[in-house]
């Protein structure tokens, strides 16, 4: 059965005054729609650690830096819906925008420290954005749990470090990056990729996995990241936002590897940004 769609706060709240009712404990994955087996790992993660799961859809234009590139962000809810279905979600939560920003909207979290770097740095603003529609999903969905893929590194320490912040009661559960066969993350905006530019995409990855293995024989970024960049861009990328060694616990710069070192790539292929990053 195709779980409930819930567009209001009110009708959300509803149910899930049921489930605190019960004592029933409630995960909940954000995510911005176009689901793929990444985003349905998530829920699954959240059906085996909870009693009832919620799948929020919210296209969130703050987070976007170009109009044009949320006017293109892909939206298929029913198809979204249909493929929650085998996994018992119990509601997906489909806010309208005015449920989430209503008249008067005037407030913005921004967390500092972890946003000025990577992503953070080529998309100004892109999370505050995050931060503040994350901050009202946790508290309209009153959730116990949240679900993030570690593909998006960067924004699961963001959401942990608001959560923390606020004392906002929910746990921040990272899963793990989940991969096309040919290595390439998997991510909503794959389905962007014309198919000549899907062939050249998991170059990005493999340059990735000999640097991590270069990085552990003891070379340091400053010897290897020419040429990797060099790589990429041979293979048909079109330009580099990073490509960078970092600490996983505070995303500080790195040039040898550490215990929680985790490497970072940001890559435009054919007018499509792609991002992905690996523990080293």
């Amino acid at each position: 059965m195709i779980a409930p769609i819930k567009r209001t706060l009110a009708d959300l709240r509803a149910q899930t005054a049921i489930w605190r009712k019960a004592d029933e404990t409630i995960g909940v994955v954000p995510t911005m729609g176009a689901l793929h087996q990444g985003h349905l790992s998530l829920a699954r993660a959240a059906r085996e650690r909870c009693d009832r799961v919620i799948v929020t859809i919210f296209v969130n234009p703050k987070q976007f830096n170009n109009p044009d590139d949320l006017d293109s962000y892909p939206r298929t809810e029913e198809d979204d819906a249909r493929k929650l279905e085998s996994i018992g979600v119990d509601l997906i939560y489909v806010p309208d925008p005015e449920q989430i920003y209503p008249d008067g909207f005037a407030t913005n979290v921004s967390v500092e420290g972890l946003t000025d770097m990577l992503c953070g740095a080529a998309r100004p603003g892109h999370f505050d954005g995050v931060a503040t529609v994350v901050s009202k999903l946790f508290l309209q969905t009153s959730a116990d749990f949240a679900f993030f893929g570690e593909k998006d590194y960067q924004q699961l320490q963001v959401v942990r470090r608001l959560a923390a912040d606020l004392d906002i009661p929910i746990e921040v559960v990272g899963c793990p990056t989940i991969r096309e066969e040919d290595g390439l993350a998997m991510s909503s905006r794959n389905l962007l990729l014309s198919d000549r530019s899907r062939i050249k995409a998991p170059v990005l990855a493999e340059v990735m996995e000999d640097m991590r293995a270069q990085l552990r024989d003891g070379d340091g970024m400053s010897d290897i990241a020419e040429d990797a960049k060099t790589r990429i861009l041979a293979a048909g990328f079109n330009d580099i936002d990073y490509l960078e060694l970092r600490d996983g616990r505070d995303l500080s710069l790195l040039d040898q590897t550490v215990p929680d070192a985790r490497l970072f790539a940001a890559a435009w292929l054919a007018g499509v940004r792609l991002i992905d990053n690996i523990a080293v």
